[in-house]
């Protein structure tokens, strides 16, 4: 094991003293993905070039309450966060929901307000019946617009209980009629209501913006750009394989005590670290230059291993089929061409139809899929069919590929 550590470390850093290679690996990707993040336009916008959570919101109730939580969505402290457009169809607006033109629909029933302050100045059990609908494709931004909706019926709960304290104080007081106590009541109430469902909305504000938003164009494209640049790296590793067996250095590494089996696979891992360290290091510089969210740590750790596996399945199948480093050279860039085609590198998004099922013989396909589930808010268990078909495709390629080797001589003494 020990030996095929070292032969895989010294691959490693044989590529990252390559000046070219560098450029190629790391340098190209992260250009373009800040080029397209430029042309577009999500580079320079606010939070990082994220966009703002979309919500309809259907007021059948008309009055105070409800009036009062437009007002609240609509107010200067959540404009950064929401884009909130009103509708009078609750039916239309849930339409818009299942076309994935909205993360949220927000009906507030006809009778909102008349169940929730007494109107007579009598105390009354809130039948509060908001309506929530949440698109399952849009977690995070679905979970803002719930949580916000519960903060304002929380502290309206507190506001309307304050209401009829006041109320049975005046009662009892007999400073006011009856009818006029009521009156007053109801207008403590609904301003306690409104006054602590802004101040909370704030906090609210502050603290859930910066995780709460849609995906924008680049967290698409950045994984797309480093995948395709993957493949191109993958296809080196099988070409300094042939390259020091050209030049003989391989054949005097045979006449040591290391094994053909050892050379093969300490060949993969070195491939396959100079992969990890490729994507690792795009992603991260994502992140700190770029100001991407990459979601859940451990699945994303997961989705570099298990992509760079199948990465380097082709890689070394590519190797097992060449007969020289020219070869690898060109079939690969043809190859690293393909792939980002058919797999939706180019895109930011994976493919449907014929081109779609071939596609998904590339691990681009694939590593894209589980890229863009994270950007949505995704977690480890929404990501096992992707770990999986990562998984097998590597473990069917390096067995061909092995395959191959042994047969063609390629590591005989």
């Amino acid at each position: 094991m020990k030996k095929i550590i070292q032969i895989g470390w010294k691959d490693l850093r044989v590529i990252f003293r390559d000046r070219a290679a560098l450029i190629l690996m790391l340098l190209a990707p992260f250009a373009l993905t800040v080029g397209m993040g430029l042309v577009t336009g999500t580079l320079s916008s606010s939070g990082g070039g994220l966009s703002k959570v979309s919500v309809v919101v259907v007021n059948l109730d008309q009055s105070t309450l409800g009036n009062a939580l437009v007002e609240v969505l609509k107010s200067p402290d959540l404009s950064q966060l929401l884009a909130v457009e009103e509708n009078s169809d609750a039916t239309a607006a849930r339409a818009m929901l299942d076309a994935d033109k909205t993360a949220a629909v927000v009906i507030i029933p006809a009778d909102f307000t008349a169940s929730v302050i007494p109107q007579d100045g009598q105390a009354t059990e809130a039948d509060i019946q908001i309506e929530v609908y949440k698109n399952p494709s849009r977690q995070i931004s679905a979970g803002v617009v719930q949580s916000i909706i519960e903060t304002f019926l929380s502290e309206v709960e507190t506001g309307r209980i304050g209401g009829q304290v006041a109320v049975a104080q005046l009662i009892a007081s007999g400073l006011v009629p009856q009818q006029q106590a009521a009156q007053v009541g109801m207008q403590i109430g609904t301003r306690l209501a409104n006054e602590r469902s802004n101040l909370q909305t704030l906090t609210l504000n502050t603290s859930q913006a910066s995780v709460s938003e849609e995906p924008s164009f680049l967290m698409y494209i950045a994984p797309g750009f480093a995948l395709l640049f993957l493949m191109y790296t993958v296809s080196l590793g099988g070409k300094t394989l042939l390259t020091e067996r050209q030049e003989g250095t391989l054949t005097r590494l045979m006449t040591t005590p290391t094994g053909p089996s050892q050379v093969l696979v300490g060949k993969m891992v070195g491939t396959y670290m100079i992969g990890l360290a490729q994507m690792t290091i795009l992603i991260a510089a994502s992140a700190l230059l770029l100001g991407l969210r990459w979601g859940d740590p451990l699945a994303m750790a997961i989705l570099l291993l298990t992509t760079v596996a199948a990465a380097t399945g082709w890689g070394m199948l590519l190797a097992a089929f060449s007969r020289t480093p020219g070869q690898v050279s060109s079939i690969g860039m043809a190859m690293t061409l393909l792939f980002g085609l058919v797999g939706g590198s180019f895109f930011g998004g994976t493919l449907s139809g014929v081109i779609g099922y071939i596609g998904m013989l590339t691990p681009n396909y694939w590593g894209q899929m589980g890229f863009n589930t994270l950007a949505r808010g995704g977690n480890l268990q929404d990501l096992l069919p992707v770990y999986a078909a990562l998984l097998v495709m590597a473990a069917i390629l390096l067995v061909i590929s092995v395959s191959i080797f042994h047969r063609k001589g390629l590591l005989q003494r």
